[in-house]
């Protein structure tokens, strides 16, 4: 098994071993951060971002409170994007170049997402890119589609000086990845094609990694910590096995009655399942308010019964509480979904403006809620005087 821990990171921290019940010391590296995918969208449209009134860059901000990983979305031909506003596609491999870049320089740790689509990629839409269409159910011919676009775009980003430390290979890929518009419109996991595709894309990474001789950790992504444990134990019994990191989505609003401790108990048993796979929680979101400040329909509306009336300090004190969680059952790190998601006068497909400018971490001026949500990874990473972080109650 790989190292977990990239070389850039290692050098940072000291890691040591794990106590007793679960509990991680605090010298071990956790990953807080965000999802940065719409940050290049929001500044074109006009968003200037503040702290105190004063103009800030979004990275380095993130950087200042402690955040040491990004996550972008990456598709394969977002053609749609060229109906909309200036016509200027993003989180194709030209933008996501550049937000690479952008997180490099504020010495981040990246983690990519091919979602294998052409647009949004969730439990229930897996639609293969439309170039692949011809050959998507003649599976020899899609197999070698997906490892040749997974090799030459980590190619193509190592030449650049790009290459992230992680990747996944799909996004919530609960129903399989690469579906027929057929297939789409039904629950079908279709084990024996779903394990060779993603064996193939493995495959891809590894195979990169040898001819490079660089070092990437492979993340399979599922929606859901209810789900977790029967997909981890198909994707394994099929043979999908030569992967390093089990991803989650969890969002109170879609997940519920999965609580925040629940989540805990779920990391800790997906490690003792599977020992040598590590789990990190790459989306998560939570309100501050039940206000819109644009045309476009919120995604999130619900919010827990313990952490009301909602408000920016309820936001964060949810996200310490959750991020204390994770790290104390063994979890590798939390990554907020779409922080600087503000409002603006562009549209989405579905809307003018944001869907989610009321769970980003600022207020609907752009200045930062303080205090607020954006905290937690400040708080998440600092030490008790024991020296271990304990599970919460």
């Amino acid at each position: 098994m790989k190292s977990i821990f990239p070389r850039t990171l290692i050098a940072s921290f000291i890691i040591l071993s794990l106590s007793a019940g679960g509990t991680k010391l605090f010298g071990q590296v956790f990953y807080a951060g965000a999802d940065f995918s719409y940050v290049n969208e929001m500044e074109d449209c006009g968003a200037v971002y503040y702290e105190n009134g004063e103009a800030k860059a979004p990275y380095e901000l993130f950087k200042a409170y402690d955040g040491n990983m990004m996550r972008f979305r990456l598709w394969h031909t977002p053609s749609w994007y060229d109906t909309l506003n200036a016509n200027q596609r993003y989180s194709d491999l030209a933008d996501v170049k550049k937000s690479i870049a952008r997180a490099k320089v504020a010495d981040m740790e990246v983690l990519l997402d091919f979602h294998l689509s052409d647009t949004w990629a969730d439990p229930s839409r897996q639609l293969a890119p439309k170039a692949w269409l011809p050959v998507v159910d003649e599976l020899e011919s899609l197999k070698d589609s997906l490892y040749n676009y997974l090799f030459s775009t980590l190619s193509e980003l190592d030449r650049a000086n790009l290459l992230p430390g992680f990747i996944q290979i799909g996004n919530e890929t609960n129903k399989g990845i690469l579906l027929s518009p057929e297939d789409n419109e039904v629950w079908t996991l279709d084990w024996p094609r779903n394990a060779a595709l993603f064996n193939r894309a493995i495959d891809a990474v590894n195979d990169f990694e040898r001819a490079s001789g660089k070092d990437i950790q492979t993340v399979l992504h599922l929606a859901g910590p209810e789900n977790a444990d029967w997909l981890v134990k198909a994707f394994t019994d099929n043979g999908v096995q030569d992967f390093d990191i089990i991803g989650l989505s969890y969002y109170w609003a879609w997940h519920k009655p999965s609580d925040i401790a629940d989540v805990g108990r779920v990391i800790e048993e997906l490690q003792q399942a599977y020992p040598g796979k590590e789990v990190l929680v790459v989306e998560t979101g939570y309100i501050w308010t039940n206000e819109s400040n644009d045309n476009a329909n919120n995604i999130i509306s619900e919010s827990h019964p313990s952490y009301q009336p909602v408000s920016p300090m309820q936001q964060r004190d949810w996200l310490v509480d959750l991020a204390k969680e994770i790290r104390a059952s063994g979890g590798l790190g939390l990554l907020y979904w779409e922080p600087c998601w503000v409002s603006t006068g562009c549209f989405t497909q579905w809307g003018q403006g944001s869907h989610q400018e009321h769970a980003a971490f600022f207020g609907f001026d752009n200045n930062l809620l303080l205090p607020g949500g954006i905290e937690w990874m400040r708080q998440v990473n600092t030490t008790t005087s024991s020296g271990q972080l304990q599970k919460q109650d």
